[in-house]
C-alpha cells in the first residue's frame, strides 16, 4: 500500500544482507533492492535495459551491478550504464528507510 508520498513498503532491512541484492515484484514493477557495503539501500528496475535479464541475478561489487547476460555494468546509485553493450541507463527508485522497513517510491 502506498503512503501519501507514493512510497511502498517492499522489504525489511534484514531481508538483504550487506553487499548483496534481491529481486522483488511490487504490483507490475520488478525491483532490484541493493544493500551496499556502506550500509546504503538503493533500488533500480530489475530488468536490464540491454536485453531481458534480471539484475538481481548479476554480480554486485561496491555500487556497480553487472548484468548476468552480457556483462553490461550499471551504477546502482544513479542507474548510469558504464560500458557496452549498455545504451540506456537503468531506472532508479527513491528509497526511504523507517526503522527496519524499506520503502520505495514507485512511478
Amino acid at each position: 500500500m502506498r503512503d501519501g508520498d507514493g512510497f511502498v513498503r517492499i522489504a525489511s532491512t534484514t531481508d538483504v544482507p550487506e553487499n548483496s541484492v534481491i529481486g522483488l515484484r511490487v504490483g507490475e514493477q520488478d525491483i532490484a533492492l541493493f544493500h551496499l557495503e556502506n550500509g546504503e539501500f538503493r533500488a533500480t528496475d530489475n530488468i536490464c535495459t540491454h536485453e531481458y535479464a534480471l539484475m538481481s541475478e548479476g554480480w554486485l561489487e561496491d555500487c556497480v551491478i553487472e548484468c548476468p547476460l552480457h556483462a553490461g555494468r550499471f551504477d546502482v546509485r544513479t542507474g548510469k550504464g558504464l560500458c557496452a553493450p549498455i545504451e540506456r541507463d537503468l531506472p532508479v527508485f527513491e528509497v526511504r528507510i523507517s526503522g527496519t522497513d524499506v520503502f520505495v517510491k514507485l512511478p
